[in-house]
């Protein structure tokens, strides 16, 4: 396993949330991550970002030196998320887009992080990840997906598996149901968890094609993301209405599928009738060789 899946010891509880970033920059040198990128750039410590005509959030956790960013890809409106240590400048990308793969990685240059990983919380079907393109831009940068997704990549993890980056971890959570392969992401402290395609902002991931199976993922959400404190933020892999996050009590009580009984829930998700991801086709086999075929 790389080095960079370990156990570590949990992370205390610190500041609230607050959307100033926790640290600064003094005494920090930038060497190391700059001489590792193919393009020029200073990186910098900076005040959170505004993108013309959506804000993206840029909300602190719960735990003290976690620099975190939510980001859009409009067309198949599809979150990635970056978190990094504020002291180490080590971050992990979180179900990167081929399409946002320049916003991201001149976000990171500013940021002065050394990406180190880069996820995928299950083998998407609307969209092309861009982890492999951007393993050939960074230079280190490894590729991370679940074991039991079937696609290719430099670190297969499973239930238990940890995720460090800097002082800060996430353990995965084996989450199956909209695929085989699925995953949610939860932080060292319990305060945030990343949660795919499983569980969406009042809804859930569809379970009619690929590995797809709704008693599967009822089972997952009821048992590894229902589990986890009502406090606990919930950021999705996608959202089409423009919500950016919901917390585990909110979901346990408001989801209007998930909040049934598993009778109920297998009659809805058997009767959805949507029509086929439009990038299917392409996207799935693309993702399955870490987003390189035909790009």
């Amino acid at each position: 396993m790389c080095s960079v899946m370990s156990r570590v010891k949990p992370v205390s509880r610190a500041l609230a949330l607050t959307l100033r970033i926790g640290g600064t920059a003094e005494g920090w040198s930038h060497s190391a991550a700059r001489s590792r990128r193919s393009y020029p750039g200073v990186g910098s410590w900076i005040e959170p970002l505004t993108v013309t005509g959506r804000r993206y959030s840029s909300r602190m956790a719960s735990s003290q030196g976690l620099l975190f960013r939510q980001l859009f890809e409009s067309e198949s409106s599809t979150y990635t998320y970056l978190l990094a240590d504020s002291e180490t400048r080590e971050a992990v990308l979180i179900d990167p887009v081929l399409e946002t793969i320049d916003r991201d990685l001149k976000l990171i240059d500013e940021l002065g992080l050394n990406l180190t990983v880069a996820v995928n919380t299950h083998c998407h079907a609307d969209h092309i990840t861009s982890t492999g393109l951007m393993k050939k831009r960074l230079a280190g940068l490894k590729s991370a997906i679940s074991k039991f997704s079937g696609a290719s990549a430099d670190i297969h993890f499973t239930e238990g598996d940890k995720i460090t980056f800097g002082k800060h971890y996430l353990t995965v959570r084996n989450t199956p149901g909209h695929t085989d392969g699925c995953v949610t992401l939860v932080s060292g402290d319990q305060s945030m968890a990343f949660t795919g395609d499983t569980l969406l902002i009042r809804g859930c991931g569809r379970t009619d094609f690929q590995q797809g199976c709704p008693k599967t993922l009822y089972e997952s959400v009821h048992q590894k993301i229902f589990t986890l404190p009502d406090h606990c933020l919930i950021y999705p892999a996608h959202d089409y209405t423009g919500r950016t996050v919901s917390t585990v009590g909110e979901e346990r009580k408001f989801n209007p599928r998930l909040t049934k009984s598993l009778e109920e829930f297998v009659k809805i998700m058997d009767n959805l009738n949507l029509p086929k991801p439009a990038k299917i086709d392409i996207s799935v086999p693309a993702n399955l060789v870490c987003g390189v075929h035909e790009v």
